[in-house]
């Protein structure tokens, strides 16, 4: 390799050309038509691509997954987070993810603006985004139960973190298609999506009366 070579290569980074694909997607309003063409206007060399992608879907999983670490890494810098209730936690991280999303705004509306509702099975890309998200909220969601914020029912609250997947699918469907000012509609959408699934997750009238209902079976005179 000669020297010229060594000192391309060192620039190389996964994020240089996660940031390199981004920017081709805005220009062109698609994505290149090739590895080959894609990693030429990188002036790279198609090999030195493959060292850290080997096709457009894992860039665009790469682009998902970086908006979510920096989204959580963001909410982890907050001292008052650790703090913050479930529900807040989740705000928490709708509200900040819908911010980082925003700086990605033309190029996700290039990619997905005509997907008409996501339903199983999603795009490939989104399944490493899917796997953390749902890891991230089923930290929520256990703390939520330890907390007695969120309602521990056998079978059913197992499927929580599954629920939450939808909603955030839908926030993100319902953010992509907003032209409110300010996106002040998504943020109303945040909030009483949140604040209708802590309903349902947490402990209804229906629970105390079959908490109830089992207190006095159980002690009914033998």
């Amino acid at each position: 390799m000669t020297e010229e070579n060594k000192s391309a290569s060192a620039e190389i980074n996964r994020d240089s050309i996660i940031e390199g694909y981004v920017e081709y997607v805005l220009e062109n309003g698609k994505e290149p038509v090739s590895l080959y063409k894609f990693a030429k206007s990188l002036h790279l060399k198609e090999e030195e691509l493959y060292a850290f992608f080997t096709s457009f879907e894992a860039i665009k999983a790469a682009v998902w997954e970086l908006i979510f670490d920096r989204t959580v890494q963001e909410l982890q810098n907050q001292e008052v987070y650790p703090n913050y209730s479930a529900r807040e936690k989740l705000l928490g991280f709708y509200f900040t993810w819908i911010e980082h999303l925003k700086k990605k705004r033309s190029y996700l509306i290039s990619l997905y603006q005509h997907s008409q509702g996501w339903k199983a099975p999603y795009p490939q890309e989104i399944k490493v985004f899917k796997e953390k998200f749902k890891s991230f909220v089923g930290d929520i969601v256990l703390e939520g139960k330890e907390t007695e914020e969120i309602a521990n029912r056998p079978y059913i609250s197992e499927k929580y973190d599954e629920a939450l997947w939808l909603q955030v699918m839908f926030l993100f469907q319902f953010w992509l298609k907003d032209t409110s000012q300010g996106f002040e509609k998504t943020d109303a959408a945040i909030e009483k999506s949140v604040n209708l699934a802590f309903d349902l997750m947490g402990k209804s009238a229906v629970d105390s009366f079959l908490d109830f209902a089992k207190f006095l079976y159980q002690s009914k005179p033998s």
